[in-house]
C-alpha cells in the first residue's frame, strides 16, 4: 500500500440532500477512507448551484460558482455529479471526461437515457465512469451486477427500488387505508414529494429498471423501453383480496431475459407471501436476482437517504482513487455488449388478477368464463362475493399465465357484456 501522504483531489457538484452526506462521510471516515483506498482523498473544490448558498455543511471548504474552474485544474482527478436531473448534470458529466476527469454520480435519470452517450464518452477519454448509487441508494448492486455475478448467465432481476410506494403499500396493507391517506401520511414524514408524480406512477422505479436490465443483460435497455403502471388504482380491496389468496401487493421493477427478448417493467403484483421479496416493507429496497450458477441472491437495505446514498458514491470515489494512486488502467466500462431486442408488453406473459362488478344472477359466471375462454383466457380460481351495491356481485379471477394482448382483448370482451358493471381493477401475479 502507497503511503498515505499521497493526495487523490476530488471535486463535487452539488450539496444537497445526497452531495451533504458525501461531505460529512468524507470528513467522519478520513482516516479508516485513507486506509483502506491506500491514498488520501481531499476534498479540493466544491461546485455552488444556487440552492447551496450559506449552507453551513460548506463552512471550511473551498467553494466555487465556476465549472470550468474545476475542469480546468490539472489536480482534481475525480468530478462527483450530485446535482441531478438531467440539465445540467449530462453536460457537466460529458465536459468533465473530455478534461480527462472520472466521474461519479448517482444521476439515474441521465443514466437511463444517455447511458450509452456517458460510456463512450468515459472510453473515449479512458476515464472512470461509476453510478453504484443511482440504483438502491446504498444497497450494493451495480459492482455486484458488473464484477461479481459475470460468471452467471442471468435470467431475472427483481425490484422493489422506490421507497416511497413501498411505505404506502407497507401501510395500506398494515392499517387498510386508502391510497389518498397513505399518500398524505407519506408527504408529512417527508417520505413523498408535494408532487409525488415520479414515485407514484413509476417513472422513478422505471429509470431503475433501465439500468438494472441494461447489467444484467449486457444490452443496452433504455427509459422509453420500460413499460410502467403506478401504485394510484390500488385500493383497499385489492390488499385485502391480496391477503386472503396468499399474496402481497408491491410495485415491482420486472426484468427478465426471455425467448422473445429483454422484459422490462414496472407495475403493481401480487407476490406469494414466501417470496424473498414479499417481507420487504417500509422504506426498505431489495433486488433480487436469479441466474443459472448462483441460482438466486437478494440485496437488501436503505435504498435513499443522505448517508446511505453517500456510502455507495464513496466506495466508487475510494475505487477510483485507489487506481488513480496506481495508475492502474482495469476499468470496467460499458458492459452492452449485446443487442438483444426488446420485447413488446403485448408479448409478456404473466398471470392476472381481475377484479369485476357483476349482476347478482344465474348465467354470469358462465358468461364471463366464455369471454376469457373466447380470447384464450384461462383461469386458475375464481372467487365470487357479495357487493354493496344491491343486486350486485363481485367476482376475483386468478388467470394462468397469457400473454397482455389476450388481457387486453378479454377485457373489451367482458365490457361488451352487459351482465358485467364494471373492471374494478386488474393486477399481475408474479409468480415462478
Amino acid at each position: 500500500m502507497k503511503s498515505n501522504e499521497e493526495v487523490v483531489k476530488v471535486a463535487l457538484l452539488g450539496s444537497g440532500t445526497v452531495g451533504g452526506g458525501v461531505i460529512k462521510v468524507l470528513k467522519k471516515n478520513a482516516d479508516v477512507i485513507s486506509q483502506r483506498a491506500g491514498v488520501k482523498i481531499e476534498l479540493d473544490k466544491v461546485l455552488i448551484i444556487q440552492s447551496d448558498v450559506g449552507k453551513p455543511i460548506l463552512e471550511g471548504l473551498n467553494t466555487t460558482f465556476s465549472f470550468d474552474e474545476i475542469i480546468n485544474d490539472p489536480e482534481i482527478k475525480i468530478v462527483i455529479e450530485l446535482i441531478g436531473g438531467i440539465k445540467p448534470a449530462k453536460d457537466f458529466m460529458i465536459k468533465a471526461m473530455e478534461h480527462g476527469k472520472n466521474v461519479v454520480t448517482a444521476n439515474k435519470d441521465v443514466i437511463a437515457q444517455f447511458g450509452k452517450e456517458l460510456f463512450e464518452t468515459a472510453e473515449k477519454y479512458n476515464v472512470e465512469f461509476a453510478f453504484e448509487a443511482s440504483v438502491g441508494g446504498g444497497i450494493p448492486i451495480i459492482r455486484p451486477l458488473k464484477e461479481s455475478l459475470i460468471a452467471n448467465h442471468l435470467t431475472e432481476v427483481l425490484g422493489i427500488v422506490n421507497g416511497t410506494t413501498n411505505y404506502m403499500l407497507t401501510k395500506m396493507s398494515e392499517n387498510g387505508a386508502d391510497y389518498d391517506t397513505v399518500l398524505k401520511e407519506a408527504q408529512s414524514m417527508g417520505f413523498a414529494e408535494a408532487n409525488p408524480a415520479a414515485d407514484v406512477e413509476g417513472l422513478d422505479a422505471a429509470r431503475k429498471a433501465a439500468i438494472l436490465a441494461s447489467l444484467a443483460f449486457n444490452s443496452r435497455v433504455t427509459l422509453d423501453d420500460v413499460y410502467r403502471e403506478g401504485i394510484t388504482k390500488i385500493t383497499p380491496a385489492d390488499i385485502d383480496y391480496a391477503k386472503n389468496l396468499g399474496y402481497v401487493v408491491k410495485l415491482l421493477a420486472v426484468c427478465k431475459d426471455s425467448e422473445k427478448g429483454i422484459e422490462a417493467r414496472v407495475h403493481p403484483v401480487f407476490l406469494k407471501k414466501d417470496h424473498p421479496l414479499a417481507s420487504v416493507s417500509g422504506v426498505l429496497n431489495a433486488i433480487f436476482v436469479r441466474g443459472d450458477a448462483i441460482n438466486q441472491a437478494m440485496f437488501f437495505g436503505p435504498g435513499a437517504g443522505s448517508l446511505p446514498t453517500a456510502s455507495a458514491v464513496v466506495s466508487d470515489i475510494m475505487n477510483i482513487a485507489r487506481k488513480v494512486s496506481n495508475d492502474v488502467n482495469l476499468h470496467i466500462g460499458c458492459t452492452c455488449f449485446n443487442q438483444k431486442q426488446i420485447c413488446s408488453i403485448e408479448d409478456s406473459e404473466t398471470s392476472y388478477y381481475i377484479r369485476l362488478l357483476v349482476d347478482d344472477k344465474p348465467g354470469v359466471l358462465g358468461a364471463i368464463a366464455t369471454a376469457f375462454g373466447n380470447c384464450g383466457v384461462s383461469l386458475k380460481s375464481v372467487v365470487q362475493t357479495n357487493a354493496d351495491e344491491i343486486d350486485h356481485a363481485e367476482i376475483v379471477v386468478i388467470t394462468h399465465k397469457v400473454k397482455y394482448k389476450n388481457i387486453l382483448d378479454a377485457e373489451d370482451s367482458l365490457k361488451k357484456l352487459s351482465v358485467v358493471d364494471e373492471i374494478r381493477n386488474m393486477i399481475r401475479v408474479e409468480s415462478d
